[in-house]
């Protein structure tokens, strides 16, 4: 097999990438990368980083040349990251690259560098990532609101994050943004929050105003069919459901009809469902609401308005 038949097998097995030190290595001179590129063949994409075809490099083929730019140490982060884990948006325009603290590394063309200790490198689809979780803080760095932060955290979950790894990634992380609120946030995921409308929810109508603590996600078989509820108060029989894009993302359907009638029939409990403006704009209003329903299952707690004019009594 001559050097360039060898070049390429090996640039097969990274989507279609190449440094000259590889080919190097391979017998490929670099002057021979230079006039493959020069005749159209191959294309350069950074300093020392070829592609071998002259078509338009797919998303994948981009991200890897980033990362062979970035050199030693080099990892798909924050937005890049997110994507190859599968729970960000679509692929990154621009690529974002960690490298180790102790290296001093340039921006090139559609990738940018971030230098940073104390991240977890793995491999997810043959790419050089950071974990999970530290994706998940990457992204919580750059993200100015709390509901914000929650859909991240919330994603990554979903995913297929153990919330104790992002708990142990922010104790290796002592600088992160919103530290304390990611803490904490996490704990309340671990417990079941699964959006930033029940967060809110959690925070601003039921503890704010002195509720009881409702189970999170319990699950239950109903007419023969197994459904979910998002909060329930079991000593009451009043659920809760919170319809927010994720759960529901074409708004109320006939199944939930049917689940709320099948509830109140077989197991006699209410049903209250509420949505992103009830929980925001509205808690005290959507508070009141859910205080007279414990209240008419004979709850005798006694909840707290949380300023003069909040209509919980």
């Amino acid at each position: 097999m001559s050097a360039i038949d060898e070049v390429l097998a090996r640039a097969r097995r990274r989507d279609d990438v190449v440094t000259v030190h590889e080919a190097a290595l391979l017998g490929l001179e670099p002057r021979a990368l230079q006039r493959l590129a020069t005749s159209a063949r191959w294309q350069r994409l950074h300093d020392g980083v070829y592609v071998t075809h002259s078509g338009p490099p797919p998303w994948r083929t981009v991200a890897r040349a980033a990362v062979a730019a970035a050199g030693a140490g080099a990892a798909l982060s924050h937005a890049a990251a997110a994507f190859v884990h599968e729970f960000g948006g679509p692929p990154p325009t621009v690529v974002d690259v960690t490298v180790p603290h102790r290296r001093r590394v340039v921006d090139g063309k559609g990738f940018r560098v971030h230098r940073a200790s104390r991240r977890e490198i793995e491999l997810r689809a043959r790419l050089p990532v950071v974990s999970r979780a530290d994706a998940a803080l990457d992204l919580v760095q750059l993200t100015s609101d709390a509901d914000g932060v929650v859909g991240v955290v919330t994603a990554a979950v979903r995913a297929g994050t153990w919330p104790t790894a992002i708990a142990e990634a922010l104790a290796r992380r002592p600088n992160t943004r919103n530290r304390t609120f990611v803490a904490e946030l996490v704990r309340l995921v671990d417990e079941g929050i699964e959006s930033a409308l029940e967060l809110r929810y959690h925070r601003d109508v039921e503890r704010r105003h002195g509720l009881p603590a409702a189970r999170l996600q319990r699950r239950d078989v109903v007419a023969g069919w197994w459904i979910r509820a998002d909060r329930v108060y079991e000593a009451w029989g009043v659920r809760c459901e919170l319809d927010g894009a994720f759960a529901h993302p074409g708004g109320r359907t006939d199944n939930d009809t049917w689940r709320d009638n099948a509830v109140l029939i077989e197991r006699g409990e209410i049903t209250l469902r509420y949505r992103w403006s009830h929980v925001a704009v509205t808690p005290c209003l959507t508070a009141a609401q859910v205080v007279a329903a414990l209240r008419s299952r004979g709850w005798q707690g006694r909840p707290r308005p949380c300023r003069p004019t909040c209509p919980v009594r």
